[in-house]
């Protein structure tokens, strides 16, 4: 087992954002967190990467409680690309990338052939190689989101978090961001909106509402069209896509 939350709960104030919320998620796994806005899915990303500590529940990492894990060493394993990430406009791409290999640095180290691997395998995976010394302010939005999670990816981590990663991409780049996230050797959870993305991706699911979890299971076990309906809110017919073998999502009038 990579990763295990249990029994999460978290508040703002006396509003409960996240109520009750389990799951476990094995090494080399893609896990696909959605709900409607609102649900805790951010939330939950924040605790599960230490930003924030849950009210009650335990985060595990490998059996071990993440809160007495050091946050040196956390950031050595977990690395996290937020929704809106910024970053001093000043810098170049690869000096953004760069700043992956922090954890992995002492104050007294140079930099090494080790760290430069990491960045250039980095930019490469992420399409950004042929923009590593364009400056930041130059980027459009899609090419600054794959510029920090080129970031994410130096970091060497073995278990990666992505809060809406394919916000600000086209079509092509949503795909090829997917199929890179699918294809790392680590385990990752990724909270996406679009739900045949998840379906055509993810190996499993976990579904929020309201900060509580209603579903999790395979992309076949979750997306039913009853569940698409008390969700989401939405009418659509569910069927077997012929091309990738797994649920595909048409929406109906």
């Amino acid at each position: 087992m990579s990763i295990k939350a249990d029994k999460i709960v978290w508040k703002i104030g006396k509003k409960t954002v996240l109520d009750d919320v389990s799951f476990e998620v094995k090494p080399g796994r893609m896990l696909g967190l959605l709900g409607p806005n609102g649900s805790g899915k951010t939330s939950l990303l924040r605790i599960l990467a230490g930003l924030k500590r849950p009210n009650s529940g335990q985060i595990s990492i490998d059996n071990q409680d993440m809160k007495f894990i050091g946050r040196r060493a956390l950031a050595r394993r977990v690395a996290f690309v937020e929704q809106h990430a910024t970053t001093n406009a000043s810098l170049r791409v690869v000096d953004v990338v760069k700043l992956g290999r922090f954890p992995h640095r002492s104050m007294f180290s140079g930099w090494s052939p080790e760290d430069e691997e990491a960045v250039n395998e980095a930019l490469e995976r992420t399409g950004m190689s042929g923009k590593r010394n364009d400056l930041w302010q130059s980027l459009s939005g899609g090419e600054r989101q794959r510029a920090h999670i080129a970031k994410a990816l130096a970091q060497s981590p073995k278990e990666l978090f992505l809060d809406e990663p394919t916000n600000h991409l086209d079509v092509q780049h949503q795909i090829a961001l997917m199929k890179l996230v699918c294809d790392l050797p680590i385990t990752s959870i990724i909270a996406l909106h679009d739900l045949n993305h998840a379906a055509m991706f993810c190996d499993e699911l976990i579904i929020l509402q309201n900060g509580r979890l209603v579903a999790a299971g395979t992309p076949d076990d979750v997306l039913t069209e009853g569940l698409l309906k008390t969700v989401f809110a939405i009418n659509a017919k569910v069927e077997r896509s012929p091309h990738h073998l797994r649920p595909h999502i048409h929406l109906l009038p």
